[in-house]
């Protein structure tokens, strides 16, 4: 019986590429639902490929219009919509690749419905937190990484128990900006800053990896994600991004996983776990790379990392703050109302002063992710 799938956020790069995947598992992989922010015409040619069931688009006039297109199709729309494929009956396995928090209420509606979640927006996580770990415990259900770094520590980590690990070790690109003095990351423009060396991402995606908030980012997802305290979560810089990360365990040894960078292969790997198929992803070419490379991140010339460590330590409502501010905050950079420094900047003062609680709720992450707008907005 194959695998029937809800793909949030089809449009974008990692929807597309899960698409490419499914096509490729036809055998294993149904696309039973659709859902995006509001590209007709993308998401009307999907649909003529994938026949799904049902589609949601967020935008309502783009909606009634794809409606229009494919009358034999459920086109829903708004918060609504996605809640509704997110949870839809005939959904097994809800792929989650939308930007930001407003991955958080549609991964919670699937949660909530028992569905086996793929997540490949951290920032659903990072809000929701602890809660998120205990709603997953109360529908007993499966939260897969799509993160390339995430999946590969799911993959190192089945290599011995919990209690056995040393360290997680993310690997991060550097970026585009990797080896520029501080000085002249004044000066950057977001043109260049959406430049990414070796992956190509949405904007918000591709900015975060530029100010390394994304590596902490990360670091706070896998310590929800896998119940690892955070003094032993870790970060280290690896430019060719072959090594997507490392798991060391107690008796010193280093479990890693290597591939060429393509999202591929950590969608499939989410879409038919616990097996392996063949996939999309080319084999490693030990000739090309014969040389790969490490070094420790530089926390004052990007200081969006030391920030997320920082608000992972502290705990309670911090990371939730931390990340709504950061992609208020990046957005305004992207719009060419503050500089690239800025982000960081700013948002260490936001960070300041903000009166942490714990979050026992969804209507206090969603309070908190708010009340960080707001502020990210003015500042």
């Amino acid at each position: 019986m194959r695998k029937r799938v809800a793909l949030l956020g089809s449009s974008g790069s990692i929807g597309k590429r899960a698409l490419a995947v499914a096509k490729h598992l036809r055998e294993e992989v149904e696309i039973v639902a659709l859902a995006a922010k509001s590209q007709v015409d993308l998401l009307h040619a999907q649909a003529l490929e994938f026949s799904p069931k049902v589609i949601a688009l967020w935008d309502k006039e783009a909606a009634l219009e794809l409606q229009k297109r494919v009358p034999h199709i459920p086109v829903l729309a708004g918060s609504e919509g996605l809640n509704a494929v997110s949870s839809f009956a005939e959904v097994d396995f809800v792929l989650v690749a939308i930007t930001g928090t407003a991955a958080l209420l549609p991964t919670v509606a699937a949660i909530c419905a028992g569905k086996e979640v793929g997540i490949a927006s951290k920032e659903a996580l990072v809000s929701g937190g602890e809660w998120m770990r205990a709603l997953l415990n109360k529908h007993q259900t499966t939260l897969l990484p799509i993160d390339s770094e995430h999946s590969a520590l799911h993959q190192c980590l089945r290599s011995g128990k919990r209690e056995e690990v040393r360290r997680l070790i993310l690997t991060a690109s550097g970026g585009p900006f990797r080896n520029k003095k501080k000085e002249e990351l004044q000066r950057v423009t977001h043109q260049e800053a959406l430049a990414h060396p070796n992956w190509t991402m949405g904007p918000k995606v591709t900015i975060d990896c530029a100010t390394l908030m994304n590596k902490g980012l990360e670091m706070i997802e896998a310590h929800y994600l896998f119940d690892i305290p955070a003094q032993k979560i870790q970060a280290v810089v690896h430019p060719e991004s072959i090594v997507h990360s490392l798991v060391e365990f107690v008796d010193g040894s280093l479990i890693a996983q290597l591939a060429e960078p393509d999202m591929a292969m950590p969608i499939q790997y989410a879409l038919t776990w616990p097996r392996r198929c063949p996939g999309l992803t080319p084999s490693l070419d030990w000739v090309q790379r014969s040389s790969l490379h490490f070094s420790p991140p530089d926390e004052e010339r990007f200081p969006c990392l030391r920030l997320a460590r920082s608000a992972l330590a502290e705990g309670r409502s911090y990371p939730c703050f931390l990340n709504a501010a950061n992609e208020v905050l990046v957005e305004r950079f992207l719009q060419q109302e503050i500089s690239f420094m800025a982000i960081a900047e700013k948002l260490e003062g936001l960070l300041e002063k903000h009166n942490a609680w714990r979050l026992s709720s969804l209507e206090e992450i969603l309070a908190v992710d708010g009340l960080a707008r707001e502020a990210a907005r003015t500042v």
